[in-house]
């Protein structure tokens, strides 16, 4: 048996790991530093590749592919999404992701990223939020209860200031899933009977449902002035949460409209209905919220920058830890032209 070389070995973080990591960090704490890197990016929008993201679809899910390079590192993200799974006691979503460096093609990162992506996802919202919700927000109203919730309250919490989350789901057990995960975060939550009742009072609404299909989670007459709405379940063709008229009342931000147009909320309009990039509002190109009764909506589908941007946290987050192991993920023989020496030499 042969022992690997240093360049034959890649840093890889599992699912136990990246729990530890978190944990070591400090869940609010790396909610805000994940959105700070993702905030940085965005910073630097143009360095990036852009393409949307490749898509196998079937009738009971999606497969994704999320690649970028901003021309030093290049990442890429395996993302699933069956809302099927649920019944089948398994995660909708699953995911890993690698993170290379460009001038040699090795990879630099191998890791999970089922739960960085709840992680990154939850920051992007928070950091869009800041953004774009009313200043002094307190009240976020969560309509859908599933594994994102959690996550997405607490960064609204450590990035926004939001202290009382409105829960509702269809299925109560959720709700009450929810809620019991977030007691001692010195979140209040209400456990509401309807999506109705949940928006009362709330000036964030979020909502984030499993549904691959076109749903009517918040209808036209819901939605009054001055909210923002932060609509992230809304993520592949054929699926969107907001009744039309909603849109149409409100200034549409966007992570890549190429990319948003066909999976997000906007797949409902016009194709060349306007939408602002959200980098442009970080970047301090454009306006966010500009006006009290301003609707805001960020019509999120996630983005392969927001994914980099969590690899490359991690890659430098793991540095001198012990949240990671070497993998013997690359061949290295003694002559890189001598592929079949090393292969031959390994049996004996």
């Amino acid at each position: 048996m042969t022992t690997p070389s240093d360049k034959a070995l890649v840093p890889f973080v599992s699912v136990d790991n990246m729990m530890r990591l978190i944990h070591h960090v400090g869940i609010k704490d790396m909610l805000t530093e994940l959105a700070r890197y993702i905030e940085d990016d965005f910073k630097r929008w143009d360095l990036f590749d852009k393409t949307p993201r490749v898509a196998s679809h079937s009738d009971v899910g999606v497969i994704e592919l999320m690649p970028t390079s901003d021309g030093e590192a290049y990442g890429f993200k395996y993302v699933n999404g069956h809302p099927k799974n649920t019944a089948e006691g398994l995660q909708t979503v699953t995911a890993f992701g690698l993170l290379a460096d460009v001038y040699t093609g090795y990879p630099v990162l191998l890791t999970e990223m089922t739960m960085l992506t709840a992680m990154r996802t939850a920051a992007t919202s928070a950091m869009a939020a800041k953004y774009l919700a009313p200043k002094g927000s307190t009240t976020m109203a969560m309509i859908g209860n599933g594994a994102q919730s959690e996550f997405q309250s607490l960064a609204m919490q450590a990035i926004v200031g939001v202290d009382t989350i409105r829960l509702y789901d269809v299925d109560r057990a959720a709700s009450e899933k929810c809620a019991a995960n977030l007691a001692g975060t010195g979140l209040r939550t209400v456990i509401c009977s309807s999506p109705e009742e949940a928006i009362e009072g709330a000036q964030i609404l979020t909502t984030c449902t499993a549904d691959k299909q076109y749903a009517t989670i918040l209808s036209d007459n819901m939605v009054g002035a001055g909210v923002h709405i932060n609509a992230i379940g809304g993520d592949c063709p054929g699926k969107t949460e907001l009744a039309s008229g909603i849109l149409e009342r409100s200034d549409i931000f966007v992570e890549y409209p190429p990319q948003t147009r066909i999976e997000g909320e906007i797949q409902q309009l016009d194709a060349d209905h306007p939408v602002i990039e959200l980098w442009e509002v970080i970047s301090g190109k454009v306006a966010g919220r500009r006006a009290a009764d301003q609707i805001t909506l960020f019509d999120s589908v996630g983005f392969a920058i927001e994914d980099f941007s969590a690899l490359r946290y991690v890659r430098d987050r793991i540095k001198g830890t012990d949240f990671f192991f070497d993998l013997d993920l690359l061949a290295d023989p003694d002559d890189p032209r001598d592929l079949f020496g090393m292969l031959m030499r390994a049996k004996g």
